[in-house]
């Protein structure tokens, strides 16, 4: 929030000055806000509740726009929740970085707020500022921006500029308005998310109500979009196309489901794989490399758009896509990529799966933390009956009961997989009453970690 606040230089400038004056010291959180202060001579009422005060807050945030006026209100509340000792919560200094977007998807330039009777003029040596951080200190507050020609869609909390949770009047259009044209990748990275939560929810009712499901044509026209952009980073793209996680889903459910959430998220997956088959395997194809492994950003980025891709044909199970990720799987020069195609082709149950999966091991069993990787791949699969797989590798030469790590790679990753350990025939639950048993005897510390997780 430092950085959201003064800028890149004015954080810097901050830092400095704290090693200068506490280089070799123990201090506290408050000499490092008085560093920061002091070096940009700045003053963040109540922004140390942050490191006294408990609880996330939430803030509101509501628009409203004047057209005669051309004027765009921001009215924000803020509300943190009581928590143990603390009953009554004190109005947190929370940093809101803001854009505005017109129609076509541009950054408006911003000019000028009104806020607590005062008119605060935004210049940068007289090139335009398209995004503007609003310092919310208050319960309530409104700030009003001048000069806007029309009524725009809100870009808000860009960068993530603070921790809290947002809850805002956007409605579903200007989402997907968002996620087709937010500059600010956090955001339009959200968008999606929220997007997507929406219709995960929406499909989790219907498939508990035994209704035929049906894939939103904005939200695959949204993600196709993105896919086949030629200027977004690939790494963001990758990020923007992959559905939040059943956990996820689960923790924000009164009554958690994990039935209804896995065969919804497997369906939304498998068709957008089908829908958008034609630009994941260009993705694929465009973003192969027969070089030799680079840790860079670009080369990060491409790996994580192709593995990504390559994710979501496998669950389409077609003999294409498998021919398609074996050759992957065999052609591979580095790790990244090689065990990304083996989670690919263990999507699906089938001698194909079991030949990689002992192809895998065979090359990689002198080393002891990818073997760990290679136990885990298997846990947490979602292939029906997978309890049966979990309970034949705890015989494998390369488990070991006695080593907390293999025991966390393969009993705590089955317990992590949703549809696995909450079978509906108990088979999970049994499964892992009958180990922890087992494991009590050798060591009591790990079998109460795996239970904790």
């Amino acid at each position: 929030m430092y950085k959201t606040m003064f800028g890149a230089s004015g954080f810097r400038k901050g830092m400095d000055l704290y090693f200068q004056r506490h280089d070799g010291q123990a201090v506290t959180c408050e000499d490092f806000y008085a560093a920061m202060c002091d070096a940009n001579n700045a003053h963040l009422p109540n922004f140390l509740q942050w490191y006294s005060q408990a609880g996330t807050p939430t803030v509101k945030v509501t628009s409203s726009y004047d057209e005669g006026s051309q004027a765009f209100s921001l009215k924000l509340s803020q509300e943190v929740p009581p928590t143990p000792g603390q009953p009554m919560k004190e109005p947190m200094f929370i940093p809101v970085a803001v854009g505005l977007v017109d129609s076509t998807g541009k950054d408006m330039p911003l000019t000028s707020i009104y806020s607590d009777g005062m008119v605060q003029t935004l210049s940068n040596d007289g090139h335009p500022i398209f995004t503007t951080v609003l310092q919310f200190k208050k319960k309530e507050e409104e700030f009003i921006f001048k000069n806007v020609p029309e009524r725009p869609v809100p870009s808000l909390l860009r960068g993530y500029s603070a921790p809290i949770r947002l809850d805002s009047d956007l409605t579903e259009s200007d989402l997907y308005f968002l996620l087709a044209n937010d500059s600010d990748e956090f955001n339009r990275w959200e968008a999606g998310q929220i997007l997507a939560r929406k219709l995960m929810f929406s499909l989790v009712a219907d498939f508990q109500q035994q209704k035929t499901l049906a894939l939103n044509t904005k939200f695959v026209d949204g993600l196709r979009a993105i896919l086949q952009s030629t200027s977004l980073d690939k790494e963001f793209i990758a990020k923007a196309i992959t559905l939040p996680g059943q956990g996820e889903i689960m923790d924000m459910m009164s009554i958690a489901d994990p039935d209804a959430v896995h065969a919804v998220r497997t369906f939304i997956k498998k068709e957008l794989a089908f829908q958008l088959k034609d630009d994941l395997l260009a993705a694929v194809t465009s973003n192969r490399s027969s070089e030799a492994y680079a840790f860079d950003h670009d080369s990060v980025a491409r790996r994580a758009l192709k593995n990504t891709c390559l994710a979501y044909l496998a669950s389409l199970n077609e003999p294409d896509v498998t021919e398609l990720a074996l050759n992957e799987y065999k052609s591979a020069t580095n790790m990244t990529e090689q065990f990304a195609a083996l989670a690919a082709l263990s999507q699906n149950p089938g001698q194909v799966r079991e030949d990689a999966l002992l192809d895998f091991y065979n090359k990689w069993q002198q080393d002891y933390l990818v073997v760990s990787k290679w136990f885990a791949l298997q846990a947490t699969s979602d292939i029906p009956g997978n309890v049966v797989n979990v309970q034949k590798l705890l015989a494998h030469p390369a488990f070991d009961m006695r080593n907390p790590n293999k025991v966390y790679s393969l009993i705590g990753g089955f317990c992590g997989s949703p549809v696995s350990f909450h079978a509906k025939d108990g088979s999970g639950y049994k499964f892992l009453g009958e180990v922890v048993l087992q494991l009590d005897k050798i060591n009591p510390q790990v079998s109460l970690t795996v239970i904790a997780k």
